[in-house]
């Protein structure tokens, strides 16, 4: 299947589960008083956002019950002992922990924009979005408390949401730490995408073979899934914030670099005799130029630092989709691979 091919089939299938899942938000996290509260915790929610966890939760779930994707209700979906559980809750919960970090890590950043909107922060206020952020935390327990699952696997699935919340916690801490640090190893920064980003595409995969009673390798293997993909999905971001103009990101192509935070890419180069703290000499994005910014990637290309970038994703790619091997061959279980394929393909 070409690039082309499998990013619309795997576009198809998230935007198929999204709607779905957006309805459900509006069920499972209503407007309510205070308004200005509820207002601004699902502010970004309703502001858009692709849903890739929560769609890569519910294909996961169709791929273990190999049923035929789109073809059984979510709320009552067949576990693997003959019961029924609400596996849309768990998407749900996850798409809302996804809210409360980009919320938290606006504020953190002081970032404007979110989404092509302000961020909650901006549009509300600091006190409010904070507030808003904590409240999506606490409700997305709430939420995933709604599955209907046997107590056992309700348990179960509480636990690894808990442990993904403090491993994204400890994850955004080492990158804080890293940027003030100039000895940082591969290896550590690796550990860091695990807890900040990838950690929450592995609950995502593992939480309904949780739910619907799959046995502990096949609930590692799905975690690991995850864990690969979703590091694959940073490493790639963090070619994307070097290769893609500034109007297509919608920030400052090159931010990273200015703001000195530690990739796969500044990493390798610094290890190749980069002097990558010099590459942009300015303490704002806002004033760097393209041609500064052109010429720093030239730089790092002609160290390959980007082409070492792009290796590490597709290996990481690679790994994920063999850990789907616990999987019934069906239609799920090939959208899975696709959604790993285009963690790494996509564009702006």
């Amino acid at each position: 299947m070409s690039k082309n091919a499998r990013e619309q089939a795997v576009l198809g299938a998230v935007r198929e589960r999204r709607e779905k899942v957006n309805a459900a938000i509006d069920e499972d996290l209503p407007a309510q008083r205070p308004e200005r509260l509820y207002e601004a915790a699902r502010y970004l929610l309703e502001a858009g956002g692709k849903r890739l966890r929560p769609a890569v939760l519910l294909l996961t779930a169709e791929a273990l019950a190999d049923v035929e994707p789109g073809s059984t209700d979510y709320r009552e979906f067949p576990d693997l002992t003959g019961g029924d559980v609400d596996v849309m809750s768990a998407a749900v919960s996850i798409e809302v922990i996804q809210s409360f970090t980009l919320i938290h890590d606006d504020i953190m950043d002081d970032d404007d924009l979110r989404r092509g909107v302000p961020a909650v922060h901006r549009e509300y206020d600091t006190e409010t979005a904070i507030l808003a952020g904590d409240t999506l935390y606490s409700k997305a327990f709430e939420i995933m408390l709604q599955t209907g699952a046997p107590p056992e696997r309700g348990m179960g699935a509480m636990q690894t949401l808990a442990e993904t919340c403090t491993h994204i916690c400890e994850g955004q801490a080492l990158d804080v730490d890293f940027e003030t640090r100039t000895d940082v190893l591969p290896d550590e920064y690796m550990e860091m995408v695990e807890l900040k980003t990838a950690v929450l595409y592995a609950a995502a995969a593992s939480i309904p073979a949780v739910l619907l009673g799959a046995d502990d390798d096949t609930v590692e293997a799905l975690y690991d899934y995850g864990v690969k993909a979703g590091q694959a999905f940073q490493i790639h971001d963090d070619v994307l914030d070097l290769t893609v103009p500034s109007e297509q990101l919608g920030k400052q192509r090159g931010s990273d670099l200015v703001e000195g935070k530690k990739t796969v890419i500044s990493l390798h180069a610094a290890e190749h005799g980069v002097d990558v703290e010099d590459l942009l000499d300015a303490d704002d994005p806002d004033e760097v130029t393209d041609a500064d910014v052109e010429a720093a990637v030239e730089q790092l290309r002609d160290v390959g630092s980007i082409e070492y970038a792009r290796e590490c994703a597709d290996e990481l790619v690679a790994e994920a989709k063999a850990h789907l091997d616990v999987l019934p061959d069906n239609e799920a279980h090939h959208r899975l691979e696709q959604v790993a394929d285009y963690l790494v393909e996509r564009g702006y």
